[in-house]
C-alpha cells in the first residue's frame, strides 16, 4: 500500500485517516505511585511522533490515532498521570507539569526513540511546549491546537469569563455550588472534587464536565454531550483539571512564552478555532507573535473541540506538511 492509499479524501466529511489498532502497548511505572499506559500504532519503523491529550486528565481515545499517516509515522500515545488507562485513576498526588515532562522523557528513552515530534491540543499544547522547551534536542517539530498556557487570565476566563458567551451553561455550572461559594468557583469545585466521598465528588465532576463540553463546540452536538465510559474517567478530567488550575499549571506566569526562544528553530504549526471559547484565540495569537517562525492557522468555522471537522482537517494537513518538512534535505 502506498502512502496515497491511506490519505483521507479531502471531499469526505470525515477528514481523518482510517481507523487503526495499536501494534504495541504496555505499562510504564514512573514512580511508586503512578503507572502509565502507552501504545504505538502506524509504522514501527516510521518517524516518531507522540500524541499528548488534553485535560489534563482526558486520556487518549481511538480517534486520536487517526491524525497521522500510518504508513509514515510511528505514533506513540500515552495516558498521562491519573488519566485514561493509567493508574491510579484520578490521582493528583505527585501529579504536576514537571512530573509529566519527566514521564515523557522516560517514555521516549524506554521506547528507544532518539527524537520525536509532538502533537498536542489544549492542555496537550501546554505540555508539548513545556517538554520541548526542556528538551529541545529531543524534538523534531510541533503541531499544536487550541493553545493554553495556564496563565491566571486563562484560568479566570474558564471559571468566570465563558459566562459572557455561554451564560446558560455557566449558570448551571455555578448553581452546583451554594450561593455563598460562588464568588470563588474554583475553590468550591476543587474542594468537592478532591473529597473522597463519591456522593460529593461525583456530582461535582458531572457539573464540571458538562460545563466544559457545553462550551467546546461552535454548534451544539447533534448527539448531545459526550458520554464517559465510567464515573472514574469523568472524575479524572474534572479533578485533575481543577488541581492544575489551582496550582496555575505549576508554571510561573509567562514561563512558556518566556522560554519559547529555546524552540524557535523547530518547525511548528499552531491550529486555532476562531470561535474557541474554552481557549480563546488571543493566547494562540500571543504564542505566534513570540514564535514568529511558526505557521499560524486560524480555522474560521470552529470552536475548541478536536472533533470539529475544520479543526480535524487543519490538523491532518499540518501533520502532512510536517512530514514533508522533516523529509526535506
Amino acid at each position: 500500500m502506498s502512502p496515497n492509499d491511506t490519505a483521507p479524501d479531502p471531499g469526505r466529511a470525515d477528514p481523518l485517516f482510517p481507523e487503526i489498532e495499536p501494534h504495541a502497548s504496555g505499562r510504564l511505572s514512573v514512580d511508586a505511585r503512578h503507572t502509565l499506559y502507552w501504545e504505538e500504532c502506524g509504522n514501527p519503523e516510521g518517524v516518531p511522533i507522540v500524541f499528548l491529550h488534553g485535560g489534563p486528565g482526558g486520556g487518549c481515545l481511538p480517534h486520536h490515532r487517526r491524525f497521522f499517516d500510518p504508513m509514515h509515522w510511528r505514533v506513540v500515545l500515552v495516558d498521562q498521570r491519573g488519566a485514561g488507562r493509567s493508574t491510579p485513576t484520578a490521582e493528583i498526588a505527585d501529579n504536576t507539569t514537571w512530573h509529566l515532562v519527566a514521564d515523557l522523557e522516560r517514555l521516549r528513552s524506554q521506547r528507544g526513540i532518539e527524537r520525536w515530534a509532538l502533537f498536542g491540543g489544549s492542555w496537550g499544547s501546554t505540555l508539548a511546549l513545556a517538554y520541548a522547551e526542556s528538551f529541545p534536542e529531543r524534538c523534531t517539530g510541533l503541531v499544536l491546537r487550541g493553545i493554553f498556557l495556564a496563565s491566571e487570565a486563562e484560568i479566570d476566563w474558564f471559571m468566570h469569563g465563558m459566562r459572557n458567551v455561554f451564560p446558560e451553561a455557566w449558570e448551571r455550572f455555578a448553581a452546583h455550588l451554594p450561593a455563598d461559594e460562588r464568588g470563588d468557583l474554583l475553590a468550591g469545585y476543587h474542594r468537592r472534587l478532591t473529597d473522597p466521598d463519591p456522593s460529593v465528588h461525583g456530582p461535582a465532576a458531572a457539573a464540571w464536565d458538562a460545563y466544559e463540553s457545553d462550551c467546546s463546540t461552535l454548534l451544539p452536538r447533534a448527539d448531545g454531550p459526550p458520554a464517559f465510559e465510567s464515573d472514574a474517567i469523568a472524575l479524572a478530567i474534572a479533578r485533575i483539571e481543577a488541581h492544575y488550575f489551582v496550582h496555575r499549571g505549576f508554571l510561573a506566569e509567562g514561563e512558556i512564552l518566556g522560554n519559547v526562544h529555546r524552540i524557535a528553530h523547530l518547525p511548528c504549526t499552531i491550529v486555532q478555532g476562531r470561535y474557541d471559547i474554552v481557549c480563546p484565540p488571543v493566547t494562540a495569537h500571543a504564542l505566534a507573535h513570540a514564535l514568529p517562525s511558526a505557521e499560524f492557522v486560524v480555522v474560521p468555522d470552529a470552536g475548541h473541540s478536536v472533533r470539529e471537522p475544520g479543526i480535524a482537517r487543519a490538523l491532518v494537513a499540518a501533520v502532512e506538511r510536517l512530514k514533508l518538512r522533516l523529509a526535506a534535505p
